[in-house]
């Protein structure tokens, strides 16, 4: 049985940094990276529906040891692609990735202080084997989205419809749209997304929502980057860009929570000012939320208001009673007819990858447990999980929580512990994992373990106050520890 120091779950933009890290960091510790699907890029290797694309500014997506060098800030989903390959290409990390390895299960022996990992493998004829590995330390870089399955309603009479339903998280490659009437369900970012692009080649796109979403518009090129770049090297550019867009980000953030009234205006004016229409404004784009209590949508160079305003798109606020034979039909009364409906409906939550992780021989209830520095989880000895911000670019706290890893690591071993548990006190009070209120969280979040109210418990939406205060984290104030000579482990 193949025992290595450290398993990583997922070859995307986590993994790839984890390895990158890994082996920077702790270059004596082996580790490997089990991939279920059979390409690099995780999220942006599954996405394929058209205009699929970032909705952050690759400065900050992008890693921080490799700089971002295309040009534009909002890129696409085969240039993030094209990016995170060419990363694990240049740092060696693509040979320590084995594809079509889907981690299955997970147990933790406490005498040996190891971790056994089963591990079905898909050859090349489809056949599936079953293998299983071990492991010292567990990262879970899986993201918390269900790869699977997406979330769409029930909706009536759908089996009546003649047309063709897609899901985008399921894009079909041969799927002809040119010329054709579509209707996008959904108001959230892949919707958003989706109606500029399906616009340039359809016969018109009609987004139908229930309720109102915030988008703002944003550039898609960043013109002071662009000047960086011209006259700084390209490492000493991408440190400046990158502290630039996030202090922006971290401002946008705190200015929406703290003065709402303030960016309803702002993000309603902006709206106003490409849609030149106060009353389709009022009407589509004004959400009863504050901004911020859900994801705000990014629209590249405004590419969605300009698709409405050019009358090649519009949108339609209101309930669905259900499907006819020629469409959708609404509670008002009002049929949408549509030759395509797409179910930009939302995605499902999966904690872990789908992975239950036990803990000799029992099932932990992850919903029972909490989750420190945003990386570890009370209850799971030697495992750490990257969570990314729901207000910034996924990659800012994923590095993070890989360089914590790595520095726990080299602790554990200057320490002499073969393993560690974070242990909260008895005062603590929970909070959600995820602190929004979209749909797509609220139906799943009760599956996950809780944040706390206080550090290190809390998971703050802050990367300024991370990057100054996770790497100086004291270990021992909060993590439970086990010697090696008092558990059989392998040398």
């Amino acid at each position: 049985m193949e025992h290595f120091d450290v398993i990583v779950v997922g070859a995307g933009l986590s993994g790839i940094g984890a390895g990158y890290r890994l082996q920077t960091e702790c270059p004596d510790r082996s580790y490997v990276i089990l991939e279920a699907r059979d390409a690099i890029g995780g999220t942006w290797d599954l996405f394929r529906y058209p205009g699929v694309r970032s909705d952050s500014d690759m400065f900050t997506l992008g890693y921080p040891f490799h700089p971002w060098r295309a040009a534009k800030a909002i890129a696409d989903g085969d240039t993030i692609r094209d990016y995170i390959q060419a990363t694990a290409t240049r740092y060696g990390i693509e040979d320590k990735i084995r594809f079509r390895s889907k981690v299955v299960a997970a147990e933790w022996s406490s005498e040996h202080a190891w971790w056994t990992v089963t591990v079905e493998q898909t050859g090349p004829e489809g056949a599936v084997a079953s293998r299983t590995l071990t492991c010292t330390f567990l990262y879970a870089c899986a993201g918390y989205y269900d790869y699977a399955s997406g979330h769409t309603p029930d909706f009536p009479g759908i089996e009546d419809y003649r047309g063709t339903v897609v899901h985008p998280q399921f894009w079909p490659e041969d799927l002809d749209y040119v010329g054709r009437r579509i209707v996008v369900i959904g108001s959230g970012a892949t919707a958003v997304t989706l109606v500029p692009a399906l616009a340039r080649a359809a016969g018109h796109v009609t987004m139908l929502q229930r309720s109102p979403t915030w988008i703002s518009p944003v550039p898609g090129r960043d013109k002071v980057a662009d000047r960086l770049r011209a006259v700084l090297p390209a490492r000493v550019a991408h440190k400046i860009i990158r502290a630039k867009n996030i202090a922006f980000m971290v401002g946008v953030y705190q200015f929406c929570r703290r003065r709402p009234e303030a960016a309803r205006r702002l993000f309603t004016k902006l709206a106003t000012r490409f849609l030149k229409d106060e009353q389709l404004v009022r009407e589509h784009f004004t959400p009863t939320y504050d901004p911020w209590e859900q994801r705000l949508c990014a629209a590249p160079d405004a590419d969605f208001f300009r698709a409405i305003r050019d009358g090649k798109a519009d949108v339609v606020t209101d309930h669905i009673e259900g499907f006819v034979s020629e469409g959708i039909r609404l509670k008002s009364g009002r049929v949408l007819a549509a030759d395509v409906v797409v179910t930009a409906t939302g995605l499902r939550l999966l904690a872990f990858g789908g992975i239950a992780p036990r803990v000799d021989g029992v099932e932990v209830p992850l919903a029972e447990q909490f989750v420190w520095r945003g990386a570890m989880v009370t209850g799971i000895p030697n495992f750490a999980v990257c969570i990314g911000y729901t207000n910034a670019s996924w990659t800012l706290r994923g590095d993070l929580t890989s360089r914590l890893v790595c520095k726990l690591l080299n602790h554990m071993t200057a320490r002499g512990y073969a393993s560690v548990v974070p242990v909260p006190d008895r005062t603590l009070t929970e909070r959600p994992l995820l602190d929004l209120n979209s749909g797509y969280i609220q139906r799943s979040i009760q599956a996950f373990p809780r944040a706390g109210h206080r550090s290190p418990w809390r998971v703050r939406q802050n990367y300024i106050l991370d990057a100054a205060t996770t790497m100086r984290t004291d270990f021992d104030k909060t993590l439970r520890p086990t010697r090696r000579e008092k558990a059989g482990v392998r040398s």
